[in-house]
């Protein structure tokens, strides 16, 4: 039928503005239940991908953030040992102490650098999930209240 939980939303809230009014009643209309309850069954059934969506980008920004410590990680092990290497030769004692505070103040850099692209990148993500699951939610909330409404049901 139709693609996404939005414009499943649209059909049903079209569903609803187009129903035939009942007679001598402003805000009572006849309703196909079928082709109501079918839509709202679609959704029910997209809004676990669009959860398990979300899920899946929480996971890979914890992913992208463990790679970004490991490399961190494997860039601060790096300076270290040709830190340790430099001292070992005795001419060069002084320029491998400056060089080894640089290569890691730089691997810090580098790591900063990635870890605030990394979580900038998911956040960035996430927050365009979260925006279409509340506008989602919030669909389904306006339909559910105007089918309540156009139903005449005051509990479901």
């Amino acid at each position: 039928m139709a693609s996404g939980i939005n414009e499943l939303i649209d059909q049903l809230y079209a569903s609803i503005s187009d129903a035939k009014g009942f007679p001598l009643s402003v805000d009572k209309c006849i309703l196909d239940r079928d082709h109501a309850l079918d839509l709202l069954d679609e959704i029910r059934a997209q809004l676990p991908a669009e959860v398990a969506e979300a899920k899946r980008l929480v996971s890979a920004k914890a992913e992208v953030i463990r790679k970004t410590r490991e490399e961190a990680e494997q860039i601060k092990k790096d300076a270290s040992a040709e830190a340790a290497r430099m001292v070992e030769k005795e001419s060069i004692v002084v320029g491998a102490k400056k060089r080894a505070q640089e290569i890691v103040e730089e691997a810090q850099q580098k790591a900063d650098e990635l870890r605030r692209a990394s979580s900038g990148y998911a956040d960035e993500l996430l927050k365009r999930t979260e925006e279409t699951l509340s506008q989602s939610l919030d669909g389904v909330r306006r339909s559910r209240a105007s089918f309540r409404s156009a139903s005449g049901f005051s509990d479901l």
